[in-house]
């Protein structure tokens, strides 16, 4: 796995996908290799091997110090024993510091200078001061300083590369939802193919409890699916023929029968891992500020470290002064300030997209925290969107209720329209008949008739009345004609009766609103509809306003009214229509466009059409501004107390050796990343 070094977080989370993923992967998700890569060939467990390698060098080393010897009180002492020790170092600089070494000339190549460049200076000069010291300059070797100060150094970065790679990993959670072999239908019989070479058409055989390969459609079976780590919807789906279904999903305890209509690169599965890399790939503006900041950082490391050098060297020896230099150097690494921001990135967009909150605008999902007002556009997402049938009534004593369903329902079967679904459903959901029809016509504007058992049968709006010259049948005060829509039965040309429909709200719509409020955003109600609709609708959610009769292409002036007035506006729709008004807000959220990634106007998508992960967005997005500021102000507060320290402020009470200032900074920057994997959406 490569590390990607921090230095370039535009692309810090890319190319830790390397081609050494997952196999289905490599084709599927395309990397840009044109950027470089800071640690090339460096992959986790090399640190580790080096590591090894180096701490059993150290041994002798350790053993041939006299430093050490005098502490312990042993001697071992021959001709040449300093060069054996000189050799030993040697290996040690060159093999356990090539990363750190590396990493220098490729920082100072892309004028990038950081983390590297410190430890590679700090190890730099301690060698060359050692090698004089065999040579015949006055003073005491550095050599197992120097060893063990590698050696840290080497397993700090294993184990922080460790701690950010189980972060960055979340995506290949995403990539692993596919099946690697598939079934498919060939000329009659059933084989399976690897699932790079299933293509669009294919008819592809699920088996219970299989995963689903690729977009499609239902040809025949029933089952439930769990759809929850595409859509974060944690109840199973019921599909049956004409069913869409999406890769990644687990298939239940039927068996299906699916065409395939998106393979590879055209499944949700796949749109969703480009969105949460290019999304990831995205510099925020915190970012930035934590870019500059470990820029700063780095030069106040080697100036400091200077400074602390020429402090030691006037008032102290040569050998003390050097160590001091070395120990600044090494404990002011801004590593952890590398780590703090790409890994909460990373961590956010994943966690989202498994939740069915896909971002993709990091910029407008960290805006999200400073909303002020959001506006709903009421069709689908306070609402169900879809209408039902709230009473039947009949009138005549020929007709039961359920006849006149069973009538109503035999012509608009051939009807496209809201009420038409409506009826129908309410037929199945009291298991009634659905009768033939012939003869349909549609009344513009009015309704539908037909010939239902021989007779003439009219299912159709108050309009229908004037227009035939008749008086209008009296509507039972029980019908709140604000809300609901009254169609009217007639039969061989008499009244028998009337259907109501209503939009009805969500559920989870008023507990929305009211965690909104909870946060200290106001919510409006944004509709086509007339006033009264709107009022019963934005008074039941207990809102703070609607604006009704609201044409298409007014809806972005409305959102502008609100922005002008200095509010941060969230506007949520259904990103078809509301294009416009979508962008015009600071933060765009489509609501419900399900699997379809195609709401390229909106910063966020939800792919449930539940109103409650808005709120829930809002608070992830506090969540993870708050963990970004988190990191940053313990990276920041850990140097400030360890450069002085480092420096030797304290002496003679305190002092930092080298290998402890190292341990220090692998800590601080392993405590970073532990604290951006407590990141939880929920």
């Amino acid at each position: 796995m490569d590390h990607s070094h921090h230095h370039h977080h535009e692309h810090g989370v890319h190319e830790q996908h390397t081609d050494h993923q997952h196999h289905v992967t490599t084709k599927a998700v395309a990397h840009d290799h044109s950027i470089h890569n800071k640690h090339a060939g460096h992959h986790t467990h090399d640190f580790l091997k080096r590591f090894w390698i180096c701490l059993a060098v150290t041994i002798p080393v350790l053993l041939l110090s006299h430093m050490i010897q005098q502490w312990f009180g042993f001697e071992i002492r021959f001709a040449g024993d300093k060069y054996v020790l000189l050799l030993l170092s040697t290996f040690i600089y060159v093999y356990g510091g090539m990363p750190f070494l590396k990493g220098l000339v490729s920082e100072v190549r892309d004028n990038a200078i950081g983390m590297m460049t410190l430890v590679a200076v700090a190890i730099t000069v301690a060698f060359v001061y050692s090698v004089a010291v065999v040579f015949g300059l006055k003073g005491m070797d550095f050599f197992w300083e120097l060893a063990t100060l590698i050696d840290i150094m080497l397993l700090g970065h294993w184990l922080e590369m460790r701690s950010q790679m189980a972060a960055t990993n979340a995506l290949q959670s995403l990539v692993a939802l596919l099946p690697s072999n598939v079934h498919v239908e060939r000329h009659g019989e059933v084989i399976d193919i690897d699932i790079q070479q299933l293509k669009r058409d294919d008819v592809a055989i699920i088996k219970p409890g299989e995963k689903i390969p690729a977009d499609g459609i239902v040809l025949d079976g029933t089952s439930f699916v769990n759809e929850s780590m595409l859509t974060g919807e944690s109840v199973p789906v019921r599909k049956e023929k004409e069913s869409k279904v999406i890769a990644g999903a687990v298939n239940g305890d039927g068996s299906l029968r699916i065409k395939v209509t998106g393979a590879g690169k055209d499944s949700y599965l796949n749109k969703v891992i480009t969105l949460v890399q290019s999304a990831q790939g995205a510099k925020s503006k915190t970012q930035n500020l934590a870019d500059k900041v470990a820029k700063w950082l780095t030069v106040v490391s080697l100036v400091v470290g200077v400074a602390t050098f020429l402090v030691w060297y006037i008032h102290h020896d040569l050998a003390f002064a050097l160590e001091r230099m070395v120990t600044v150097m090494v404990t002011s690494c801004p590593h952890a300030l590398g780590v703090a921001i790409p890994l909460v990135v990373a961590i956010s967009t994943t966690a989202s997209a498994t939740h069915g909150l896909l971002i993709r605008n990091r910029t407008a999902f960290e805006n999200a925290r400073k909303l002020t007002t959001i506006i709903f556009d009421k069709t689908g997402t306070l609402t169900k969107g879809s209408h039902e049938v709230q009473n039947i009534i009949s009138t005549s004593n020929q007709y039961s209720a359920n006849e006149i369903l069973q009538y109503v329902a035999a012509i608009q079967q051939h009807s496209e329209h809201y009420i038409a679904r409506g009826v129908l459903k309410a037929l199945k959901e009291k298991n009634l008949q659905l009768w033939q029809s012939s003869d349909f016509t549609y009344l513009q504007g009015i309704g539908v008739s037909g010939k239902v058992n021989g007779k003439t049968v009219v299912a159709a709006g108050p309009n229908y009345f004037s227009k035939e010259n008749k008086p209008l049948p009296e509507i039972p005060s029980s019908i709140d004609q604000n809300t609901e829509t009254v169609n009217f039965v007639l039969i061989n040309g008499e009244a028998v009766g009337m259907i109501t429909l209503a939009d009805t709200i969500r559920e989870s719509s008023k507990e929305a609103i009211e965690q909104l409020h909870a946060m200290d955003i106001q919510s409006f109600l944004l509709t086509g509809d007339n006033e009264k609709i709107a009022a019963s609708v934005a008074n039941q959610l207990g809102m703070d306003g609607y604006l009704a009769n609201v044409l298409p292409h007014q809806k972005q002036e409305k959102v502008k009214e609100f922005t002008q007035k200095g509010e941060v506006v969230a506007m949520t729709g259904d990103g078809v229509n509301d294009a416009p008004a979508l962008a015009q807000a600071d933060v765009g959220i489509a609501v419900g466009s399900g699997t379809d990634i195609a709401a390229e106007t909106a910063d966020i998508i939800l792919v449930n059409s539940d109103p409650k992960d808005v709120a829930q967005m809002i608070d992830f997005g506090r969540k993870t501004y708050r963990k970004m500021i988190q990191n940053l102000a313990w990276a920041v507060g850990y140097n400030v107390i360890a450069i002085p320290l480092a420096a030797g402020v304290l002496y003679p009470y305190f002092i930092l050796s080298p290998a402890m200032g190292a341990v220090l900074m692998s800590l601080s920057t392993v405590i970073v990343a532990i604290n951006a994997r407590l990141l939880k959406l929920k």
